[in-house]
């Protein structure tokens, strides 16, 4: 016991010393410790870092799915296909056009499903009989795995696949993002996601004047009409804080499968910042050892829905994640 409490006044100590306040507001009213953009060593954080407490998503009631969508959900899969959604980019489709999901509970290597009883019901496991690769998915990553009932479900990539008993007709989108664990499969088992369009060169002349206002810097404020000023990096993609880390004390709770989808900042030079104090610029080591920007001691993240500089997709994604602004605050709500 005494071990335990010495412990964890050497943590306190530890995150004292690097300077992060405490709860939301490392930096505000009144509180005498500065951020001054200390590294420290950080362990995951505990629980679902990705969705809900039941463990396969918010909503998912298999009661309410209309009785075709429930129908089709049990469907051999057929010929697989790859198809194009504006807002996800390349998912996985059976051959009726339904879109098909992955669980971030669940693994690859080796292949298991953690989606059982009420889980199935809402989210059907795919029958792995009668599946082959169409257009735009490589037969290769397809296989199975045995459930606990003794059926074999189709995987991707190693990754047990899913339909949703929500989506009623073919080319629907309803599973993605449920819990924050669900994700429309893409035809590599990731994930799907827009595909990032390369920013156009500018002009010399324009070139010119971002260099002369700054927007050159590593770090920088836009400024939205939708929700005020966010911080972008170098490259212009906006900047995000996830509602599962703290400041105070420092905790990562994005982990795993959930860096398929949002990608850790990589550290700055503070002096190459433009409208954010450099006192607030920090680093946190993540559990793999590698360094993440902080700002106000908040871990910050791109989202890889973002398609261009200056998107703002990934604000309010799964009322979780918020664009972030200069002083590491929540952007307001959109």
């Amino acid at each position: 016991m005494h071990r335990g409490i010495f412990a964890g006044s050497a943590v306190a100590a530890l995150l004292l010393t690097a300077g992060c306040g405490t709860s939301d507001k490392p930096s505000g009213q009144g509180n005498s410790v500065v951020p001054v953009g200390g590294s420290q060593q950080l362990g995951s954080g505990a629980g679902d870092a990705y969705g809900s407490g039941a463990g396969y998503g918010s909503g998912a009631d298999p009661s309410a799915a209309d009785p075709a969508g429930a129908a089709a959900a049990g469907a051999p899969a057929g010929e697989l296909k790859a198809q194009q959604v504006a807002a996800l980019g390349t998912t996985v489709t059976d051959a009726q056009g339904f879109t098909l999901y992955r669980f971030d509970k669940d693994t690859p290597k080796p292949p298991k499903s953690a989606c059982e009883g009420d889980c199935a019901t809402a989210w059907p496991p795919v029958a792995a009989d009668d599946a082959t690769a169409g257009e735009g998915i490589d037969g290769g990553l397809l296989g199975s795995v045995a459930r606990a009932d003794g059926t074999r479900q189709l995987t991707l990539a190693g990754w047990p696949v899913y339909r949703y008993a929500k989506d009623t007709k073919p080319g629907d989108t309803l599973g993605e993002g449920v819990g924050g664990t669900w994700h429309a499969l893409g035809p590599d088992g990731k994930p799907a996601a827009p595909a990032k369009a390369p920013a156009p060169a500018p002009a010399p002349e324009e070139k010119e004047e971002k260099e002369e206002g700054g927007q050159g810097a590593e770090l920088s404020v836009n400024p939205d009409a939708t929700l005020g000023h966010v911080v972008a990096d170098a490259e212009g993609r906006t900047l995000y804080r996830f509602d599962k880390d703290s400041a105070w004390p420092m905790k990562i709770g994005c982990v795993g499968a959930c860096l398929d989808t949002w990608k850790p900042a990589a550290p700055v030079d503070k002096t190459k910042v433009n409208g954010i104090d450099p006192k607030l610029i920090g680093t946190v080591k993540r559990p793999d050892g590698s360094e993440q920007l902080t700002i106000d001691c908040w871990p910050v993240y791109s989202f890889t829905g973002d398609a261009q500089p200056g998107d703002i997709t990934g604000h309010n994604k799964q009322g979780l994640w918020f664009a972030v602004t200069e002083k590491g605050k929540k952007a307001k709500a959109s």
